[in-house]
């Protein structure tokens, strides 16, 4: 079994006779590798020498054993799981097949002789090495265990712990409870196999018979594992401490946030507690702290769109409003904006609720309505302390709605969010609020209308043969450009968790206050006001930027027609 795996290759020559790196990219990579002690053929991946798949390819090619891309080949669950979970991942190893009694096992690193023997101990049987991409083998892992064995050993802990505790009538402080307490290692498992998952929520959900974990993954909610009913107040308890609530107020909602790292990614967590029938249930948003995110040009706005948008930045005064469902990605938006503000020279005062991303060089504020600290009262005070540029979280009511634009009219940059369907509404909902008309005509500069789509997973991307319904609608859509190019969906791999989806992107419209809309807005006309909006849509609309994202295949024909529908 070992003859292949004993035989010996240098790994970063047999790369450079490959002609996959160079002399000198050898050299840095070596040098990372003696700092950070990582094995060589990862720290050229992730110094983005050579890809991972290469590496595999041409390790399998020596060794003479098979190479598989994980891609295209589906897992048998149960058969995974015949290798403990915790194996698994400490031997970067997964059963992918069993013939004549013999096991098919992929290995990130074949030639780790120990993990291929310990491996064949574990499973009581015969291993036939082969060679697959760690990136692929740990997104196999995470959809198949899930952690969900880790979790499960330590829900029991929680469970024992409790029931110890019962009988003495002693109440057990889970709050307060050491690093190494169960119930604080089946959070961190939690978290860490969330964020591992691009989770942006996690839900607490007690029921009658047991208490749901469930994740929100692209937009969709997804069932993690469900536990014994009685830990779910012991999960509640722990959290309420880390975000500083009342551990003792039960009756009443409750909001707050942490900060945690999990998987070396720090992540703001905004908590919000909901008292039911069988318990608190808990609603975790997970905002991983990457400033690669908060820029413009990583939006992937329109290039007409990002050209306005940062021609207005540049304004000294002024209302930009983003305009969205919740979950649409309007506060990303508008950090992004902010960072490219950010100077020394600019003075930038933020009003929110919650703070959802943290920049240096901004002065936030936290709005607190229980002690009267509303977004009005807020930006009262903010307009006193010499701003350049403001940005209101929400324009939720009248007296907000009318200090803000009063403020975009004398020498201020505003920016907010605006709950509405579409750019056009925008103005017409803060006529609605009672805003006068002149006040919106002459302090409205922009507006953008966001969307979020599910983008194809790239891992599985294929080709796609439009249906009947597909090619109706770009059809109209289209009209004359209509063609049946190619457009694309996911097949299901491991890495989408056979959804065929991973990630997501933005679709943008734009509105940009020209004379005309200006004027039919100081005249109070919201019919004439509509129909200038909707000429100038033509190009800028959220149906054709669905439309944009379909035909260049980063999302499908289906998720482009689910936005238009909502527009």
């Amino acid at each position: 079994m070992h003859v292949n795996a004993a035989q010996k290759f240098r790994l970063g020559d047999v790369l450079i006779v490959e002609g996959l790196i160079t002399q000198d990219q050898l050299g840095e990579a070596l040098a990372e590798q003696k700092k950070s002690g990582r094995k060589l053929g990862r720290v050229l991946s992730d110094l983005g020498f050579v890809g991972d798949d290469k590496i595999s390819e041409v390790v399998a090619q020596q060794m003479k054993i098979p190479f598989m891309d994980l891609r295209k080949r589906e897992v048998d669950p149960e058969l995974a799981r015949r290798l403990p979970e915790a194996q698994a991942r400490r031997f970067r190893a997964i059963v992918l097949d069993e013939r004549a009694g013999t096991l098919m096992v992929g290995f990130s690193d074949p030639t780790d002789i120990f993990a291929q023997d310990e491996v064949a101990r574990l499973l009581r049987a015969p291993v036939k090495p082969v060679a697959v991409t760690e990136r692929l083998l740990l997104a196999a892992i995470d959809r198949i265990y899930q952690r969900r064995e880790e979790m499960a050993g330590l829900a029991i802990e929680v469970a024992a712990d409790i029931a110890q505790a019962a009988p003495l009538g002693a109440a057990l402080d889970f709050g307060s409870g050491s690093d190494d307490a169960p119930i604080v290692r089946l959070l961190t498992s939690i978290f860490e196999a969330a964020v591992a998952q691009s989770v942006s929520d996690v839900h607490i959900e007690p029921q009658e018979k047991n208490v749901a974990i469930r994740l929100r993954i692209d937009g969709v909610m997804t069932l993690q594992n469900t536990y014994e009913p009685k830990i779910a107040a012991a999960m509640v308890q722990r959290l309420k401490l880390m975000s500083s609530l009342d551990i003792s107020e039960k009756r009443l909602p409750q909001d707050g946030r942490f900060q945690m790292t999990a998987g070396g990614t720090v992540v703001d967590v905004r908590i919000s507690t909901l008292p039911t029938q069988y318990g608190e249930a808990v609603v975790m948003r997970l905002l991983a702290q990457n400033a690669d995110r908060l820029h413009l040009d990583a939006l992937g706005l329109p290039a007409a769109i990002l050209a306005r948008l940062r021609v207005t930045l540049k304004a000294t005064s002024g209302l930009i409003l983003v305009t969205g469902p919740t979950g649409s990605g309007k506060t990303t938006t508008l950090y992004a904006a902010l960072s490219e503000l950010n100077k020394p020279e600019t003075k930038i005062i933020t009003v929110e609720d919650p703070i959802e991303y943290r920049l240096p060089g901004l002065n936030q504020v936290q709005v607190h309505e229980k002690i009267d600290l509303s977004f009005a009262r807020v930006l009262r005070s903010c307009l006193r302390q010499d701003p350049d540029v403001l940005l209101v979280g929400e324009m939720r009511d009248q007296e907000t709605a009318e200090i803000g634009l009063r403020a975009a009219l004398t020498g201020h940059l505003v920016l907010s969010t605006l709950h509405t369907n579409d750019a056009a509404s925008a103005a017409l909902r803060l006529a609605d609020m009672g805003i006068a008309p002149y006040m919106i005509a002459l302090s409205l500069r922009l507006v953008i209308a966001q969307r979020l789509v599910r983008t194809v997973c790239a891992d599985c991307k294929a080709p796609h043969q439009l249906e009947a319904h597909e090619s109706e609608w770009l059809q109209l859509e289209l009209g004359e450009e209509f063609d049946r190019g190619e457009y694309h969906h996911g097949a299901g791999c491991d890495t989408c968790r056979g959804t065929g989806y991973r990630g997501r992107a933005g679709v943008y419209e734009m509105l940009e206050m020209t004379p005309e809309l200006v004027h039919a807005a100081g005249q109070g006309d919201p019919a004439e006001f509509t129909r200038i909006a909707r000429e100038q849509f033509a190009s800028f609309s959220l149906r054709a930027d669905a439309v944009r994202l379909a035909r260049s295949g980063q999302t499908t024909v289906t998720e482009a027609m689910r936005v238009a529908n909502q527009s």
